[in-house]
């Protein structure tokens, strides 16, 4: 028979896995659901529903330098730790993914260990680094302490992008005579495109969004906006604060979009 036949006690298990799984969703959804409409509401007080309904609180955002040098050194910090993270995560996701060499389990658990150490942790242990270096409170220091959180998520899915490519094209391209840089340059980079893309998206907004770190590291004239919007929960409760969070929200589901796009869009190895 082609079609198995379900008994009922299958089915209430899928039901009850569905409607599980819908209320965990709606449960993560809810505190988005909450703040959007509180951020088109009035200017003097976070409330839900709004009495009124205005873009009054977009429009303090994006005319207050309070808020606006905050977004830029996010942004600044955001795309300086993409690049660092992705010149030097892609060849290193490659290297590991395709080679096997001396020390390869210890490389690899040290670029992996900022997944299982706890970030403030780790957050303090490059506050006294670079104050020993004196470079705390710097832009650079943010950039390289973002790297640190950055760098495992972009190796981790270039290693599963390089084990989904035909390896017979890399052979075939030193069997032409092509050396190992032009190989990676113009086999490998190329059918990477997707991996790489998500690469700089998931890295990008986890460096806009990284707060812990930055709060260690941030200094009076660095301040990033997570750490804006953490200083402002913590001293006032700023209706500001609902438009900003719609605003990362919209970027980040639009960035999604675009990487779940673009990948279905790109041809399949079969």
């Amino acid at each position: 028979m082609s079609d198995i036949i379900r008994d009922p006690h299958s089915r209430r298990y899928d039901a009850f896995g569905t409607t599980l799984a819908v209320v965990i969703y709606l449960f993560l959804l809810a505190p988005i659901v909450v703040t959007i409409p509180m951020a088109f509401g009035p200017t003097n007080a976070l409330t839900f529903p709004p009495s009124s309904y205005s873009l009054d609180l977009f429009r303090i955002f994006f005319s207050s330098p309070d808020w606006l040098n905050p977004l830029l050194e996010s942004i600044k910090v955001a795309l300086g730790a993409t690049a660092l993270a992705m010149l030097a995560g892609v060849p290193a996701g490659y290297w590991i993914a395709r080679h096997e060499f001396v020390g390869k389990g210890l490389i690899t658990g040290l670029i992996m260990s900022p997944l299982v150490i706890p970030t403030i942790v780790g957050a303090l242990g490059l506050y006294l680094y670079f104050s020993y270096l004196r470079i705390s409170g710097t832009t650079l220091s943010l950039i390289l302490g973002h790297i640190v959180v950055t760098l495992p998520y972009v190796v981790l899915m270039i290693i599963a992008g390089v084990h989904k490519l035909d390896r017979n094209l890399e052979f075939g391209a030193e069997l032409m005579g092509a050396g190992s840089i032009r190989m990676f340059f113009t086999v490998v980079i190329p059918q990477l495109v997707p991996s790489l893309l998500s690469a700089a998206f998931f890295a990008f907004l986890l460096s806009f969004d990284e707060v812990v770190i930055s709060w260690f590291l941030a200094s009076s004239n660095t301040v990033t906006l997570p750490v804006k919007m953490f200083s402002a929960l913590e001293w006032e409760v700023s209706p500001v604060i609902a438009a900003v969070s719609t605003l990362l929200t919209a970027i980040s589901l639009l960035a999604s979009i675009v990487a779940i796009a673009f990948k279905k869009t790109t041809p399949v190895e079969t």
